[in-house]
């Protein structure tokens, strides 16, 4: 089989192909490396299973090409990253909401099976902890940009199920929840990344507002995993599904596990989130899935668990220190 990622030179959609193309293959990679590397994909430059385009995904011609070449789609392709979010709105909903369209245009004219990846954030400001696929969803005031990002992939939501409630298009989508692992960037406020920096140059960790926030951080191999496993099984299409784990840990905690995995002598810094980002960022306190309809729907549950994760980014960032 033929897949094509849309954004697979990025931390997840690299993972993606490295899974695609172990269990045999072939795999295509469209991404305008605006925030995805090549080095992401430097494993399997020289796999002949797979191909990569840079290009647009919001190029109507080019996805309808690529997409008639493959037999099913994954796409991740989107705008990432809080500080991205804040620092270029329009650029954040014109990727996911142009992108997402002309793709599953795309998937519609040849009748490919697609995966949308969503997220966690099109959940807002909602308090019915843990989330579940069909809460409402509580957004910000249009003032606020982080509710940008929110709408675009609730949009990209939509969208995905009136291709498969209009025209039995094959949709499935995912909302990851907190992905984290090796390779990913703290460039676009990526949390875990920017504290292991830090941590290991014994540099303040910067914590933003009381700290007191909770996350569930999964990692990206087993993202994948779920990823894979919904797009085999025909139970899944039609379906929105959370994918994450259940561990739910403070940002401060999270800062304390880091300096410990490292030995660093770093301090906590806490910092307020107008001073972090240049501008007011509305936070959710608790972000915490409900996997139950993933659970029945494959079987799917989180392997590795967060401390073995952290281990895993350390020991990347450390080898990657060393080898400057």
């Amino acid at each position: 089989m033929k897949a094509l990622i849309t954004g697979g030179a990025g931390f997840i959609g690299s993972h993606l192909a490295e899974g695609l193309v172990a269990d045999g293959e072939e795999v295509v990679i469209v991404d305008d490396l605006s925030t995805g590397t090549l080095e992401n994909i430097e494993a399997l430059r020289g796999d002949a299973r797979l191909a990569f385009v840079k290009g647009d995904v919001r190029d109507p011609a080019l996805m309808q090409l690529l997409v008639s070449q493959c037999e099913v789609v994954y796409h991740l392709a989107a705008a990432v990253g809080v500080q991205l979010i804040a620092d270029d709105p329009v650029r954040t909903i014109e990727t996911n909401i142009g992108g997402t369209e002309a793709v599953l245009e795309a998937a519609g004219k040849f009748g490919r099976k697609i995966f949308i990846a969503s997220t966690s954030e099109v959940y807002g400001k909602s308090d019915s902890i843990p989330f579940r696929e069909e809460d409402d969803l509580v957004l910000g005031s249009t003032s606020v940009s982080r509710w940008a990002y929110a709408c675009s992939k609730a949009i990209d939501e939509f969208l995905g199920q009136a291709f498969y409630q209009q025209y039995g298009l094959g949709v499935v989508i995912g909302r990851f929840f907190n992905t984290i692992g090796r390779r990913q960037s703290g460039r676009y406020g990526m949390v875990v990344p920017r504290f292991v920096d830090w941590a290991l140059r014994n540099e303040p960790l910067c914590i933003c507002g009381t700290g007191q926030q909770s996350r569930c951080f999964c990692n990206v191999e087993d993202v994948v995993e779920a990823v894979m496993g919904l797009m085999r099984s025909e139970e899944a299409v039609g379906g929105i599904f959370n994918v994450g784990a259940s561990e739910e840990v403070s940002i401060e905690e999270l800062a304390d596990r880091v300096i410990a995995l490292t030995g660093s002598r770093s301090e906590k810094q806490f910092v307020p989130y107008e001073v972090a980002y240049g501008r007011p960022i509305e936070d959710m306190m608790r972000r915490v899935p409900s996997t139950e309809r993933i659970r029945k729907t494959i079987g799917w549950q989180p392997r590795i668990d967060l401390d073995e994760t952290l281990r895993m980014i350390v020991q990347e960032h450390r080898e990657k220190a060393t080898s400057k």
